[in-house]
């Protein structure tokens, strides 16, 4: 993936190397998988993310979020970062500004306001409006501040614990992040929690199911207009992101935890699932075909 040249977002708050002693899980945070034992290490939600149900429209509204959103401010770089550690903060830096340079427009062309997320990288821990970040979590969204948090050791467990190396695979998981944001600025999360409440757990989980694939699809969504404006694809990059995709789907993840399926816990979707929503946004470039609401999945 081509991404050295091109400009850093303004939105980052770089807290490495500081830390946070808080421990347990973010609370209300949607990740494209939180970290947690179940004989081994598994990927799960930190919270169920909330979504519209039963057909609904994905449409763009007056892109008025529900949660106010904090100022963001871009913090310097601690000085004790590696030169591994800081390409990794310039590589987030350089994502988070081309999926805000994608959103905009998409959302102006419909009427409304992109409000940029903010991402925070840190290293083990530390605090948010969700509860504590912890970096065996993963990476998450956080609705209540508008905020991606990121420790970057993640990318490092991407390739060498689930075997999805290369750049375009970390990309993906940055862009389905802020996949979570634009479902939150379109309303939707809001509106699934609340259905949600008044589901049975399979039903929440399917739920989340949904909630998840949109955001891959969405991830989907930036990486045709990014590569459509700026050719940041190479050879091999596409494989990289289906790779991903595939590596954090719950069946995969729960065969390898505790040797078998258990389709009705599933809160991110098969493997299958994952990387097909991922290549309906990626051939479509259209956040209309990213309804997962609408029929079967």
């Amino acid at each position: 993936m081509r991404w050295e040249d091109f400009r850093r977002s303004g939105n980052i708050e770089d807290r490495r190397g500081g830390g946070f002693s808080g421990g347990g899980m973010g609370r209300g945070g949607l990740g494209i998988g939180g970290l947690i034992i179940v004989g081994l290490i598994a990927w799960a939600t930190g919270i169920n993310p909330a979504v519209l149900i039963g057909g609904a429209e994905i449409l763009l509204g007056d892109g008025s979020p529900s949660n106010q959103t904090s100022p963001q401010r871009q913090s310097a770089p601690p000085r004790n970062l590696s030169a591994e550690d800081q390409r990794l903060g310039d590589f987030a830096a350089v994502v988070l500004a081309q999926t805000e340079d994608v959103w905009t427009p998409i959302f102006k062309g419909e009427g409304a306001t992109y409000r940029e997320p903010g991402m925070v990288l840190f290293t083990g821990s530390t605090s948010s409006a969700c509860g504590a970040a912890d970096s065996a979590i993963g990476p998450f969204y956080c609705p209540r501040d508008q905020k991606v948090y990121l420790d970057t050791s993640f990318f490092k467990d991407l390739q060498r614990r689930f075997k999805a190396p290369g750049d375009f695979a970390a990309a993906y998981v940055i862009a389905h992040e802020v996949g979570h944001h634009v479902e939150n600025q379109i309303g939707l999360l809001e509106k699934v929690q609340a259905r949600q409440r008044q589901a049975s757990r399979s039903e929440a989980n399917l739920l989340s199911v949904r909630v998840e694939l949109m955001a891959d699809c969405l991830a989907g969504v930036w990486a045709h207009h990014a590569d459509a404006q700026w050719r940041i694809l190479e050879d091999g990059d596409i494989e990289e992101a289906m790779n991903a995709a595939a590596a954090i789907g719950d069946d995969r993840l729960q065969k390898q935890a505790q040797g078998f399926v258990v389709r009705d816990s599933f809160t991110h979707g098969s493997s299958a699932q994952r990387v097909k929503w991922f290549r309906q946004g990626l051939d479509k470039g259209s956040l209309t075909q990213c309804n997962t609401f609408n029929g079967p999945i």
